[in-house]
């Protein structure tokens, strides 16, 4: 294997090599930042925790060097930056115990590049190697362009790999947009509960974006609570904690479809809703 950046970081927290830590990998996380993945692919994460068949493994494509930065950070230059926020996702490798962590290395331009292919290729090389049952990526409607543009990279990339060795799920997750639009059928429901020392412990360990002044911490873990509560307005709480995914499967099991059309298409559905229920209010339906 050799991807396309020589920076690239494959970091195997329990000492296995580099070929048996991705072998072994059940379900996977694709993300733009670092941090990304505790945020989005947490019930992947949670699954494989306490798991001995179970492995997470993680991808993060971008390089950290321009997160956002004040406090104790203000004064760090991309470099410094980029190498804070590299080990701050070992870190969080290490405690969420996954079989593999994989740091693509690429700045944020590279990704979001129509053009550029050496994302997708690098994808490629390292999913031709695992077992994978589940992927966790952005879901294609967020408002980042760096993470529509790892969506778009993967989805490309699971399309080019033999049938057999694409994953049986593949999820579009919430970061820079929840997914609480979405009609509640066509919403994929992760019930997160439960695991809050695991959750706190993982988002903690990025203390250059808390400390910089952005709590995803706490933004992260009151997005699950209120899915929770929110989900349901006629019944009492089921969970205590929720995360939202869009359904990506069909977009890899058929590479003719169009990824906008398909996209749009929920959105649509939601425009109808909203039409249909307020319509019914002002006499209209």
């Amino acid at each position: 294997m050799k991807l396309h950046k020589e920076t690239a970081d494959v970091f195997i927290p329990d000492g296995a090599g580099a070929k048996q830590g991705l072998a072994r990998i059940t379900h996977l996380g694709v993300g733009a930042h670092q941090d990304d993945l505790e945020f989005m692919a947490f019930h992947g994460i949670a699954e494989c925790f306490h798991s001995k068949a179970a492995w997470f493994g993680g991808v993060t494509c971008t390089n950290g060097a321009g997160s956002a930065r004040t406090g104790a950070y203000a004064s760090f230059s991309d470099e410094e930056m980029r190498a804070v926020r590299r080990e701050e996702q070992r870190a969080a490798a290490v405690v969420g115990r996954y079989g593999a962590m994989v740091q693509l290395d690429y700045p944020s331009g590279a990704v979001k590049d129509p053009s550029a292919k050496e994302l997708k290729e690098d994808l490629k090389q390292l999913i031709g190697q695992m077992r994978l049952s589940a992927v966790y990526t952005h879901n294609p409607a967020d408002k980042h362009d760096t993470h529509v543009g790892v969506t778009v990279a993967l989805i490309d990339a699971l399309r080019e790999l033999p049938a057999e060795k694409r994953p049986e799920r593949v999820y579009g997750c919430e970061v820079w947009r929840d997914l609480d639009w979405m009609p509640d059928a066509e919403k994929v429901v992760h019930d997160v509960s439960g695991h809050g020392h695991l959750a706190g412990a993982l988002n903690g360990v990025f203390d250059s974006q808390i400390a910089g002044g952005k709590r995803y911490d706490l933004a992260v873990l009151g997005r699950r609570r209120s899915n929770a509560t929110f989900f349901e307005s006629h019944a009492t709480d089921r969970s205590e904690e929720i995360s939202y995914a869009m359904d990506l499967t069909p977009l890899v099991k058929d590479p003719a479809m169009d990824i906008l059309e398909y996209v749009c298409g929920f959105i649509a559905r939601f425009e109808s809703d909203v039409r249909v229920r307020l319509g019914k209010r002002l006499g209209r339906v």
